[in-house]
């Protein structure tokens, strides 16, 4: 026999010899081990919630955007983001700047109109003169009084007019003017995106117009959120949500589910559909518009019941669930058990078990 056929044959013995060695130690650290016990957890009453969760944040349910009702630079600005603002109240002033065109234009209507009111009022004199007389029936006389009334109304409309182009304001309008952006709501201003000196745009149908400011009434708040295609069905309006805001800690809001959307938009592969619901708040909370949440829409939920950890339950081969109790021999004795509402940690149990039974955790032993 050669050398390297008798190193094959000496490390084969060695390595049968290792292994019956390793087989023997652990039979006798078997033997040595004391009896398998297990660990036991009794039933309790707790709150069980079957809940999934949405993503989204908390915005206002209305939020509007002021915009001047004419266009040209900010002279003033009265508020800042944060103030509390009443319907009405004044946000800021508009300096018009006149475009040279309409001025023009108005400038001519005021001239054009100067002159029939005079045509008007000669004639007017002329043949009040003849209605004196008796020259010229009454009836006669009135279409020189009307004409005279129309011209007079219409030079004063041009006047205005011209007065709107130069200034944004009218004589004849009481005290109300363009120039001054009023807000149209109470609330909170949100935001105030211009500074004085800006130009701005009034709306029209070719623009959206500059927004001056946004206002919004930060009492009545929504949640905007995003649920996958799987868990919709399982919703209806007048649930309850739980929601977590992210920059408030140790503390949680109710909202309560009032929209549901009813076409779903593929988002990163998955199909999600738009769910809103009103944030209950008390007169003491507040919480800023836009901060992101998350809202456990409750499922289901059982109220102080008696439940078990689902880590104790078992099931035989037909699907059946039961747990292991102890026998009063040192061993253990099955009993059937009815199930309820499972939040995936806690389960509720409606049958086969009292508070005071012992249950096995089957699947935690330890050696003695």
């Amino acid at each position: 026999m050669n050398k390297g056929c008798l190193y094959v044959l000496i490390t084969f013995v060695v390595l049968i010899l290792a292994g019956a060695g390793g087989t023997l130690y652990y039979l006798k650290e078997k033997e040595s081990t004391g009896p398998e016990t297990f660990d036991t957890k009794k039933a309790e009453k707790t709150d069980i919630v079957l809940k999934t969760v949405a993503n989204g944040s908390v915005q206002p349910r209305q939020e509007i955007e002021i915009k001047p009702q004419i266009s040209g630079i900010i002279s003033e600005i009265y508020v800042q983001a944060g103030d509390i603002v009443k319907e009405g109240d004044l946000l800021a002033k508009v300096k018009v700047i006149p475009d040279m065109v309409s001025m023009s234009n108005a400038e001519n209507r005021l001239e054009r109109a100067r002159i029939a009111l005079d045509n008007a009022d000669m004639d007017y004199e002329r043949n009040k003169q003849l209605l004196d007389k008796g020259v010229i029936a009454p009836a006669d006389f009135q279409q020189f009084e009307i004409a005279r009334r129309q011209a007079n109304e219409e030079f004063k409309a041009a006047q205005d007019n011209l007065q709107i182009v130069r200034e944004g304001v009218a004589k004849r309008s009481g005290g109300a003017t363009l120039t001054k952006v009023r807000s149209t709501i109470s609330g909170m201003i949100l935001d105030v995106p211009i500074k004085k000196g800006n130009s701005v745009i009034e709306a029209n149908n070719f623009n959206d117009g500059t927004t001056i400011a946004s206002v919004a009434a930060m009492d009545d708040l929504i949640f905007l959120g995003k649920l996958d295609e799987s868990e919709v069905e399982k919703l209806s309006p007048g649930m309850e949500l739980i929601l977590t805001i992210g920059a408030i800690e140790d503390k949680t809001y109710k909202a309560e589910l009032e929209y549901i959307s009813p076409k779903g938009v593929e988002e990163n592969g998955a199909i999600q559909f738009e769910i809103k619901a009103a944030v209950k708040l008390d007169s003491t909370d507040f919480i800023r518009a836009g901060y992101s949440a998350n809202a456990d829409v409750v499922l289901d939920r059982r109220d102080q019941v008696m439940a078990v950890p689902e880590a104790v339950i078992q099931f035989d081969e037909e699907q059946n669930t039961y747990v292991e109790v102890p026998d009063g021999n040192g061993g253990w004795t099955r009993k059937d058990v009815e199930l309820g509402l499972s939040d995936g940690i806690m389960v509720e149990i409606l049958s086969g078990i009292t508070e005071e039974d012992e249950i096995k955790v089957w699947n935690q032993p330890r050696f003695e």
